[in-house]
């Protein structure tokens, strides 16, 4: 991982209640507490907006960080059922989700309004995950480079140099969420280096320290039984993990 440190999110979804939530978040947080090297990984998870407090006082004294599964760019106004960036940081929120495949592909997320949650997050000061992806049609046509570099190229279009250190890109492959199918190490490194090449030579020609510094999740069906597989390829930096992050032992894992 050419020192990069690795970076692991879990993304709970549409997933839990209170109760649920808060056992989890507790039993992340003693878990990490008693670790041999907690600050050998940066760590982040995502719950659902309801707990997003509950879960914040549970893990603020951990080396866990609070994410948002979603936001909206506006500051303020008449945005019915919307959530602005400085309410999500008044509770606790340092990192946003932006650009996740079911955001783009069940609610319907366009690049557009992928990069004006990625920009506005970002001149908030937050971090940002971008995700990007192709689906199952798209790499049966041999479209994953074309479908991967237009969606980091739209999702990081205006963010400045000095941004990109709160950038982190997560690759997931769409066909590989929440089906049991897993891109192969091989696989994943391709797609890993080929977004890497893309913010180097595309996005901001020349700075190879760019492109070499920024991580690269890797987000479909990464599980305790492969994790080590995916994260020993030089291009993946961690995981953003879905379904076994619902667990404590297999996140921890």
């Amino acid at each position: 991982m050419s020192g990069r440190k690795p970076y692991v999110g879990g993304n709970w979804k549409m997933n839990l209640h209170a109760a649920e939530a808060e056992a989890l978040a507790a039993g992340l947080a003693d878990r990490f507490a008693k670790a041999d090297a907690p600050d050998a990984v940066d760590v982040v998870v995502f719950p659902p907006f309801p707990y997003l407090s509950q879960v914040g006082q549970i893990i603020k004294d951990s080396p866990i960080k609070l994410g948002a599964q979603d936001c909206y760019p506006a500051e303020n106004g008449a945005f019915t059922g919307e959530v602005s960036l400085s309410q999500l940081q008044d509770v606790g929120v340092e990192v946003i989700l932006t650009g996740h495949s079911e955001r783009r592909h069940v609610i319907g997320e366009s690049d557009v309004e992928v990069n004006a949650k990625t920009v506005a997050a970002l001149n908030a000061g937050l971090e940002v995950i971008l995700c990007v992806g192709e689906k199952i049609e798209q790499r049966e046509a041999n479209q994953t480079d074309a479908i991967n570099s237009a969606q980091v190229s739209y999702g990081l279009a205006g963010v400045t140099a000095e941004q990109m250190s709160k950038v982190t890109i997560a690759y997931e492959p769409v066909w590989a969420i929440g089906t049991g199918k897993t891109a192969t190490p091989d696989d994943a490194q391709l797609a890993h280096n080929f977004i890497r090449r893309v913010i180097q030579f595309g996005l901001f020609e020349g700075r190879a320290d760019i492109a070499e510094s920024v991580r690269i999740q890797y987000g479909g069906s990464m599980k305790p039984g492969n994790a080590a597989d995916l994260c020993s390829q030089p291009d993946v930096d961690g995981g953003l993990i879905g379904g076994a992050s619902l667990k404590v032992d297999d996140f921890s894992a």
